[in-house]
């Protein structure tokens, strides 16, 4: 099978453009290739249900990108990482609960061996914390950290460390909880030139599973929804564009 996915367009695809903020410049792009292996599915491309792309994937459009420098292909824009925090129990308490501190704002008590899942709850019930803006993975407490990355609003940023008080956790040998940052946000995501933005992938496209490469269509000059791209994007962490490239955002 060839490896290489001519671009084509198609109503089912090029419709889903919530993202273009103007029509205007949408006809100053770049016919680009893009490098497959680089994207994710799930969060860059998923698998089409038309009857006409049956058993072919399709490719978000309005994606971030940016150009790998040693092959010239383009890859989804890294940006700047995002903070991972991690919360330990320690003691091995049998009963009770702690919280978290975030910015100012408090969490209700969490149980001493509550899931990832009952930690997100936590977190996205304080009011300066949104739904979406924490993924929470690991656990359950104690025998395990839950470790706690920040997203939507703080995607990208630098945050403040989470404080945690263990002084309602029962059992066990002097039960305890602390948080630790594990990735400090805001550092540069690659350094393989993908953290340069070259602008946003035009049209959704498909391609088959197992290509390694595919053709799309690069708007480098235009007007876009931040908030409205398949993927987490914030103009604020835009430090480096590639030369030419004149977007503004909404």
């Amino acid at each position: 099978m060839n490896d290489f996915q001519p671009y084509s367009y198609s109503d089912s695809v090029t419709a889903d453009r919530p993202w273009l903020a103007s029509l205007v410049g949408v006809q100053d792009t770049n016919t680009i290739t893009l490098d497959l292996s680089k994207f994710t599915e799930g969060i860059h491309y998923t698998a089409a249900t038309t009857p006409m792309a049956f058993g072919r994937f399709i490719m978000k459009s309005g994606i971030p990108l940016g150009k790998v420098t040693e092959s010239g292909l383009y890859g989804p824009w890294s940006g700047p990482t995002s903070e991972v925090q991690t919360v330990t129990v320690t003691g091995s308490p049998t009963g009770g609960t702690y919280t978290l501190t975030f910015s100012g704002q408090t969490t209700a008590g969490i149980a001493y061996n509550a899931t990832a899942a009952q930690v997100k709850t936590a977190l996205e019930a304080l009011s300066n914390v949104n739904s979406g803006d924490v993924n929470v993975t690991g656990g359950p407490h104690p025998g395990t950290p839950v470790v706690v990355t920040f997203a939507g609003q703080f995607a990208g940023d630098d945050v403040a460390q989470m404080t945690a008080s263990g002084t309602n956790l029962t059992g066990g040998s002097t039960p305890a909880v602390t948080v630790a940052t594990t990735s400090a946000g805001g550092a540069a995501g690659a350094s393989d030139g993908t953290q340069i933005l070259a602008g946003f992938l035009v049209d959704g496209i498909f391609f088959n599973p197992g290509s390694t490469k595919a053709g799309g269509a690069l708007l480098w000059h235009g007007e876009v929804f931040a908030d409205q791209c398949p993927t987490p994007f914030d103009p604020a962490d835009v430090t480096d564009v590639a030369p030419g490239v004149n977007i503004h955002y909404r």
